[in-house]
This record gives C-alpha cells, sequence and structure tokens, in this order.
C-alpha cells in the first residue's frame, strides 16, 4: 500500500499516475473467487458485443441505435426529443463514442476497422445544431480518446502501423467548428451550434440562446487543452481555461458555490440553485482532472475551495441536496436526481473516502430497490422521476471505490448491476433504456454513453492487471470516460488570448488541501467500510418503503404520493382533504389543486401536503416535457375526401402513428357502451372499424383493450366535457393505467368535444364515414393515389370538382410544450398527466351518445357557413401538399414563439403564493358570463345545420394559416 500525495507542479508528472486511482489500497480479503471475477468480466464482453454488433448491423451509420424497433436514429426523421437530440450530428456518435472502449476490451481488430470506418463514413460539416457540450465530451473526446489509443498500439509496433493522427486532424476540424460558439464577451460558449455555419444568429437556428448551463461552460477543459497539446495549437485551450475562469470569477463569494443556469453575456445566475447532480457536475470533476491532467495547480486551488462549500452546505451524508447559493442553508428541493452518482467517484478522486462510501451506499440501496438508479428519487428514496436512460455514473463511483478500498462489496455492487442491465434491459437488438423504473417499460433509446462508459467501469471492475492491454494509471478519464494520456502534463503550452484569470492574490493558500489522507488510518481495520455502511442501509430499508405508520393519530397509513393519486379515488380525496389540499373541477376537464396549510387537520399533513403538491407539479412537468406531436384525424369519405382535417392528441401507448408512412384508414363506428368501460356489446359493428368512444368511467387503456378484444382497428376517444376545443385548450397525451400496455396493439386519438361532435354529426348524417388516423394532414394525391375516390358515381362531378380543388382544412391548434414553473408550490391544474392516473373529468360522467352528439350542445356561433369556391379560391394559392405543415407551423403567432421571444426561466418565475394554473394547460379563468353566452348562443343553433355549415367558421383559421406560411418563407 502507498500513500498518493499531491505535490507542487515541480514535481508533478512523477506523482500524477497515482493520484489518478490513489493505487491499489488496502486489500481487504477476496471474497468473491477469481473464477467468478473472471466469468463476470467475460459476461461484460458478451454484454458489450450484444449491444455493439446491434449498433454495426441495424442502425450504423446513424447516431444511435434503437434498440426495441431494431433501426437507427437519424435526427429529423424521429420525432424530436428536443434538447436531448441536439448529441444528434449525424456523425455516427456511437461508432466514435466506442473507439477506446473496444481497445480496452482488447477488441483491437474491430477497433481498427472501426477507426477505418470512421475516416471513410464521417463527416463533421453537416448543417446540422448540435449542442457544444455533448459534441465536445462524446465526440472530440471520442475522437481524442481514439487517437490516444492508436498511438498506443502502434507505439506497441504491431497494430495501427498505418496510422497517421488521422483521428486527430478530425478532432482539429471539430475543434474549428466549435470555436465560434465561444464568441461572446464572457467567453462562456454559446451552448449550440451550427456545425457547417457556426453561429449566425436565427438563419442558423443559432445565437439567440441567452443561458447556458455550468457544466455546459466548463466541461471543456480536459479536451480542448489535450487537443491544443496534441496539435500544438493553443487556442482551444486557451478559450476554455478563459470560460472556467469566468465561472470561477461569477461564483457567489459569501458560499462560494455556483448556480445552474448563468446568462452568457450578462454573467447573471438565471438559476440559482446549486448542487453536484444535472447542470452543475462535470464543473467540479473538471476542476480537479484538470489539474491532474494539466498541472497546473490554480485547478486544484478552486476546487478545493468550491469543495469545501459543497461538504458544508450541499452534503448531508448520504445525501446530496441542491441549496441556494445566496442562501446556502436554505434547501431548494427535496429530490436528488441520478447524475450525481458520479460524485462519490470525485471524492475517492479527492482523497475523501467516508462520505463517498456512505453516499454510494445510499444509491446502492435505492438501485436495490427500483432495479436502476431512478432519474430522479426524493429523499426517502422513493421515486421522483422514473425514466433511467442506461446511465454509468453509479457503476463509475462503484469502480473508484473497489480501487480506493479493494472492498470485495464493491463487486457484488457491481455484479447486481450486470444482472439487473441483462434481466430489465436486454432486448434482441441491444440494451433499452427504463421508461418507468416502476413498471419495467421500456424506451427506444441506447444512448452512446451506454458503450462508452458503463463497460468501461464495469470491465475495469472485474478485470485484473494483466486483462489490460495497458497501464490504465497512465490515463485519465474524462467525464465520457475517454482516455486522455497523463503524459499531456509535460506538453509545453502558452496562451493566444487574454484569460479572466484570477491574480494569485485573491488565493488564501491556508484553506488548501495538498495531501490525501493516509489510508492505514483511514482504514484501521477491514470492518470499517461496512462500519458506514450498515446505518444507511437500515435507513433506506425504513424509508422506502416506508415502513412507520402515518405520524398523524387516526391515519394509520402513509401520506399520499403523486405518482399514485387517482382522481376518482374517494379515499385519495379524503387524505387531500385532511392535508389541505382542495379538488376543484374546471369546466373544460382539467381539475385544480390548491392547497392551503391552515385546512390541514395537522401541521404534519399540512407538511405532506406542501410535499404532495411539489412532487405534483415535478410530475406533470416531466409529462410535458414528453409529450408527442399531435396527430390527424382526416374525413377522406364523399363528400369531404380529405379536406376536413381534426387535430388529435395522441397515447402513450398502442401504435406510434409517426412511425407508420400511410397511418390507419378505416370506418367509423359507435362502440357500446360509449364509454368503453366495459365488454363491448356491438362486436358485429365495431369490428373491423375504428370505434367512437367516450371519455369518462375508467381509464383510456382500459378503453382501448375492450374494443381491441371486439376486433376493431383503432379508436378514437372524444372528450365528454362541453365545449371542449383544441382552440382554446392545448392537447395533452392520453396516459396508460400504470401497468404495461404492451398488449395495446392498436392506435388510440383523443378528439376534443367541438372536433369530436363534428365527427359524430358527420356519422349522424351520411352514414358511412371513412377517416385517416396518421401523424399528418395528407394531401388527396398521397391519400388516394390516382384512384376514384370513395363515393364519387360520375367522373367529374361537382363534388369531385370542388374536392379537387380543395383545400385541406385545419380545424385546431396544436399541442402546448412550455414547461411549468418550479415555483408554482400552493396551485396546479392537471389533466392526464402520468401513467397511473387520469383526470377526474374521465370518470364521473355518463352521457349517453345520442345526448353527446346533439346539434344543440356541439355547434359553435361562430360556425358560419363557407362555400367550396371560397374553400378552392386559386387566390388563396395553397393546395393541398402546401398545407402539411409542421406542428410548429399549425399554431397561431400568439401561440407559438420564436426561441427569441421566448421568456426565460428567470422571466417566468412566480410567487409561491399565486394561484394560477401551470402553462401547459389551458387558462382556467375565463369569465363566466362568457361561457354562458356561448351556450346561449350554441343553444339556438338550428338542429338540423349541415356539416358544411359547422365547418365555416374554419375560414378565418385557413386565413390565418396561409398567413403564417407566407411568415414562415
Amino acid at each position: 500500500m502507498h500513500i498518493a500525495a499531491i505535490l507542487p507542479p515541480t514535481t508533478m508528472p512523477a506523482v500524477l499516475f497515482s493520484l489518478m486511482l490513489l493505487g491499489a489500497l488496502c486489500s481487504l480479503g477476496e471474497s468473491m473467487s477469481r473464477e467468478e471475477k473472471s466469468r463476470l468480466r467475460n459476461q461484460v464482453v458478451e454484454m458489450f458485443d450484444h449491444a455493439y454488433q446491434n449498433y454495426m448491423d441495424h442502425a450504423y451509420p446513424a447516431d444511435e441505435l434503437m434498440p426495441l424497433t431494431c433501426r437507427g436514429r437519424v435526427r429529423g426523421l424521429e420525432p424530436s426529443r428536443g434538447d436531448v437530440d441536439d448529441a444528434l450530428g449525424k456523425f455516427s456518435l456511437t461508432l466514435i463514442d466506442t473507439l477506446d472502449t473496444l481497445v480496452l476490451l482488447n477488441k483491437t481488430t474491430e477497433f481498427e476497422a472501426a477507426v477505418r470506418r470512421v475516416l471513410k463514413d464521417v463527416r463533421l460539416d453537416n448543417d446540422i445544431v448540435v449542442s457544444v457540450f455533448e459534441t465536445n465530451i462524446r465526440v472530440l473526446g471520442g475522437l481524442l480518446g481514439g487517437h490516444s489509443m492508436a498511438v498506443m498500439l502502434k507505439d506497441g509496433g504491431q497494430n495501427m502501423q498505418w496510422y497517421q493522427d488521422e483521428l486527430l486532424h478530425m478532432a482539429k476540424d471539430l475543434g474549428h467548428r466549435l470555436l465560434p460558439a465561444f464568441n461572446t464577451s464572457s467567453g462562456l460558449p454559446y451552448p449550440r451550434v451550427n456545425l457547417r455555419h457556426g453561429v449566425r444568429g436565427p438563419e442558423t437556428r443559432t445565437g439567440t440562446e441567452t443561458d447556458t448551463c455550468t457544466a455546459c461552460a466548463g466541461t471543456l477543459i480536459l479536451e480542448f487543452a489535450a487537443l491544443s497539446r496534441f496539435t500544438g495549437d493553443p487556442v482551444f485551450e486557451a478559450h476554455a481555461r478563459r470560460a472556467m475562469d469566468f465561472l470561477w470569477e461569477k461564483r457567489q463569494r459569501n458560499s462560494n458555490l455556483v448556480g445552474t443556469t448563468i446568462n452568457i453575456h450578462s454573467g447573471e445566475w438565471v438559476r440559482r440553485d446549486s448542487g453536484v447532480g444535472a447542470g452543475i457536475d462535470s464543473y467540479y470533476e473538471y476542476l480537479l482532472k484538470a489539474y491532474v491532467l494539466l498541472g497546473d495547480d490554480q485547478f486544484l486551488q478552486r476546487f478545493n475551495i468550491h469543495y469545501a462549500s459543497i461538504m458544508k452546505y450541499i452534503s448531508q451524508p448520504p445525501l446530496l441536496l441542491d441549496v441556494h447559493i445566496h442562501k446556502p442553508l436554505l434547501p431548494a428541493r427535496t429530490w436528488m436526481d441520478s447524475l450525481l452518482a458520479f460524485f462519490p467517484g470525485l471524492q475517492v478522486l479527492k482523497g475523501d473516502i467516508r462520505p463517498a462510501i456512505e453516499t454510494h451506499e445510499m444509491l446502492y440501496q435505492v438501485t436495490k430497490k427500483h432495479n436502476f438508479l431512478p432519474e430522479a428519487f426524493t429523499t426517502d428514496f422513493r421515486v421522483h422521476w422514473a425514466q433511467h436512460p442506461l446511465r454509468p455514473e453509479f457503476a463509475e463511483s462503484t469502480y473508484f471505490l473497489y480501487k480506493a478500498t479493494g472492498d470485495p462489496y464493491y463487486l457484488e455492487a457491481g455484479r447486481t448491476i450486470l444482472d439487473n442491465l441483462n434481466r430489465f434491459a436486454r432486448v434482441p437488438c441491444g440494451f433499452a433504456a427504463m421508461k418507468d423504473v416502476r413498471t419495467g417499460s421500456h424506451e427506444d433509446r441506447m444512448d452512446s454513453f451506454f458503450l462508452a462508459e458503463m463497460f468501461k467501469y464495469l470491465f475495469l471492475l472485474f478485470a485484473d492487471d494483466e486483462d489490460l492491454p495497458f497501464d490504465i494509471e497512465d490515463y485519465i478519464f474524462t467525464t465520457e470516460a475517454h482516455l486522455l494520456p497523463l503524459s499531456l502534463s509535460t506538453t509545453p503550452h502558452s496562451q493566444s488570448i487574454p484569460s479572466n484569470r484570477t491574480s494569485e492574490e485573491e488565493m488564501d493558500d491556508s484553506n488548501f488541501e495538498w495531501t490525501c489522507p493516509n489510508t492505514r488510518l483511514l482504514f484501521p481495520d477491514p470492518a470499517y467500510p461496512r462500519h458506514l455502511r450498515e446505518p444507511i442501509r437500515t435507513a433506506v430499508d425504513k424509508s422506502c418503503p416506508r415502513a412507520a405508520p402515518y405520524r398523524e393519530p387516526g391515519m394509520g397509513r402513509p401520506p399520499l404520493r403523486a405518482q399514485d393519486f387517482m382522481a376518482n379515488n374517494p379515499e385519495h380525496l379524503e387524505l387531500l382533504r385532511r392535508m389541505g389540499v382542495t379538488l376543484i373541477h374546471l369546466k373544460d376537464g382539467r381539475v385544480q389543486l390548491v392547497q392551503h396549510a391552515t385546512q390541514a387537520v395537522s401541521a404534519v399533513a399540512a407538511e405532506d401536503g406542501v410535499r404532495f403538491m411539489q412532487e405534483m407539479m415535478e410530475l406533470s412537468s416531466q409529462q410535458q416535457k414528453e409529450q408527442l406531436p399531435p396527430r390527424a384525424i382526416q374525413i377522406v369519405s364523399d363528400p369531404f375526401f380529405g379536406r376536413v382535417v381534426l387535430t388529435a392528441g395522441p397515447a402513450q401507448f398502442g401504435i406510434d402513428l409517426s412511425k407508420s408512412a400511410t397511418g390507419l384508414r378505416g370506418f367509423v363506428t359507435v362502440a357500446e357502451p360509449y364509454s368503453g368501460c366495459s365488454e363491448i356489446t356491438n362486436p358485429e359493428y365495431v369490428r373491423g372499424h375504428i370505434a367512437l368512444l367516450q371519455r369518462g368511467q375508467c381509464m383510456f387503456a382500459e378503453k382501448a383493450r375492450h374494443i381491441q378484444k371486439a376486433g376493431a382497428i383503432g379508436g378514437i376517444v372524444i372528450d365528454d366535457n362541453e365545449g371542449s376545443s383544441s382552440d382554446t385548450a392545448p392537447l395533452f397525451q392520453m396516459a396508460g393505467d400504470g401497468r404495461s400496455t404492451d398488449d395495446v396493439t392498436l392506435p388510440l386519438l383523443f378528439l376534443f368535444h367541438k372536433e369530436g361532435n363534428i365527427l359524430l354529426e358527420t356519422l349522424k348524417e351520411y352514414r358511412e364515414v371513412e377517416v385517416l388516423l396518421s401523424d399528418k394532414a395528407r394531401d388527396r394525391a398521397t391519400i388516394f393515389k390516382g384512384k376514384p375516390r370513395p363515393g364519387s358515381q360520375i367522373e367529374g362531378s361537382a363534388d369531385v370538382e370542388a374536392a379537387e380543388g380543395g383545400c385541406l382544412t385545419e380545424a385546431t391548434t396544436p399541442t402546448n410544450f412550455e414547461p411549468i414553473s418550479q415555483s408554482l408550490i400552493n396551485s396546479l391544474a392537471l389533466d392526464e398527466i402520468k401513467p397511473s392516473q387520469e383526470a377526474v373529468s374521465d370518470v364521473d360522467q355518463d352521457t349517453s351518445p345520442m345526448e353527446e352528439a346533439s346539434p344543440e350542445e356541439g355547434v359553435g356561433p361562430a360556425e358560419k357557413e363557407a362555400s367550396p369556391a371560397e374553400e378552392a379560391s386559386p387566390a388563396e394559392g395553397v393546395g393541398p401538399a402546401e398545407k402539411e405543415a409542421s406542428p410548429a407551423e399549425e399554431a397561431s403567432p400568439a401561440e407559438e414563439a420564436s426561441p427569441a421571444e421566448g421568456v426565460g426561466p428567470a422571466e417566468k418565475e412566480a410567487s409561491p403564493t399565486e394561484e394560477r394554473a401551470p402553462p401547459t394547460v389551458a387558462d382556467s379563468t375565463q369569465p363566466k358570463e362568457e361561457t354562458d353566452s356561448e351556450k346561449s348562443e350554441e343553444g339556438d343553433t338550428d338542429s338540423n345545420q349541415s356539416v358544411d355549415e359547422l365547418l365555416a367558421d374554419w375560414r378565418e383559421d385557413l386565413e390565418a394559416f396561409q398567413q403564417m406560411e407566407k411568415d414562415e418563407l
């Protein structure tokens, strides 16, 4: 055993390798045999082969593998996932990210073939906007890690003898493509850059952002400095240092903490919460590792100052809780995110082993409870966000703790990770991310970091020195686990641009920690780590699930959690009442939750009510972020021929129409019972048809199962809340029922009352109505493909001529994706917000089909008649094909602001006392007089009004749509 010391820079090269992993510290005895370790190591290799080969077979040259559908994810061809897709740049991301993993796993032949593929196939000049942060750590880091491995193999004299630094040349090219992002007064980079055009403003879809996360700006120095030192060009390292200097200058001087989001122009903190997880994590990591790699003691000085504050304010062993940077004693949230799982590994590198053991143990127990670390979990270790995208941070910390302690306990933790991956995430075409760790449902996603990081750390955990093709302690891991040689610390470097570097006089040497602890004293006996772990294991076991009875006398049950809440459950409603939470039914079908702490039956119940409201907001916000684009229901039968399009909401289950080139076409029929909540009694009519169902009384997935059993090919759920319309309320996804919905194999769409009534009226008048369910409106040439249109008797008839000249009519507006402000604590309006819950409007209505289809209830006053000639007017200049607009194009200018016009997070914050609905749902404050007036006018509508008259008010929508097309052009 030896002690790793951190010495002044003059002696740095001789000791860097021992700092890297703290060496092989005290061995606590082999409770796992060498044969078992070897078996697990081989299992890691087999699992890697399964993931890598499926990517190469089914996805390459795409950026990522979609393991459920066995195909590649190509940006622009799949539904957008928002910011997640900024990692994709059409540069074979997974292959580049995996290069140095191939070498570490002794796959030299595969590595050489992979390098040749990258050189032959990968282009970096794509006209596409990518994340500077993700492209740096995954692609630039992957190229540099691959270059390091290629040079190492070439120097060995057996492999890669043909290599002439080609990967390094690609890395330099990419570095130059990222540099335009740094053209800001602060030196902090824009969060996104166009690979071909750089940052040129809105025309390149870049340069409009004002904010970036701390980790995004502070996780560049390792890759950029390595690129400078490999190539001899100092410009990259200088820019990365300038960004790090600026973040250091902007730290909160009293707490010495940094916020999560910063304005790249002013340097003002936009989000002032501070932790060690998402948004900040790798900034701290790169401060310490930059010292290790580059030998610059200023990075260590800054890290130690930050670390002292982290341990003072954020670390509450075994928890790591976010705080406010200006009031660090005030917690910022009651949950933790899974990205903080890297921190015990960083503490090992720091040499602070005890808190690393404690936090890792907490994470391990949560993992064992839920099979994986949920994306976020509460302070009492329950699921907060249920996703798990196969993140490697827990495996990373497990490896570092095993290296630091030699405790075979961590080998068992690694075995648990392997077993859970194989049991729950493995699918025929790779490994699929978990959509919900509670139900075991999957997401069609396998991120590149799974191959770049997970298998590296697991292989190293079970490998002996003789199993490795090189000495791992000669390298440092980047945040993406790419390997950079420590020999770069001796490479000369200089700065070519001014830096914001802090003068040495500002630094207080008295607080610097220059040595790591003596591990002989830290672990006086092999049982010491176990003594640290035992209380934490007990605490987690007691808290998840909470075993103690509810503290309020007479309740005898645990407090209600947001993920369990059912708005139609009387017991849940009673629990809400006791917590001071009132449930209000809104006219548009939503329910609003309002908490008044003074109305709770006790202080403890009021506290539980606050937590419930916070959980519900986070859950609702997460669901809104996951929303899918709206779908289209197009009436294609005579006399409409595709001219009428109803915008519909999608479902979280069943067939995804966005993956179908043709959509689903069929005749509609009303199911009996109309609610669809019991076995269908008219299966002879439903079979082979698209069933119409009324919202209410049971879960959406239950309706889908009943009509599917009756032989339906699809379903349309129509809102039972009179007067609801997507003109005034945003669409939402129909949620599942909290259990697996893999058995639902038909598409299900949702229509608000106004649009659904149009369909019901059409069915009443024409008896046979054929519709097309698809991801977007189709032009008639696509629908009919030159064949006679259904119902046309004579070629050239008036109906046919009108249809040929007609325009697609957009009925409604698309989904609103604006996130919920986190400051809304006391008031919350909900609809379908999570897999285990449907809104109360879906449970207590008992309206018959004929009542729901009544014209008196479904026709608005503005639905005036428009002649076919008006719809087909050549002056409008819009043909059917031109009307296939993207969701962004369908929204009105008032509803769909450009990114430059958007409101930043700081501007959206509201007082916690404001009782208003979150922006993700329709405004519920419409005056009652207006609603009553509408009802009065609806009641005067002629019951014999034709369908053409029902559609008349869309004339104004059509004109607005045409104007939007012009604006877009």
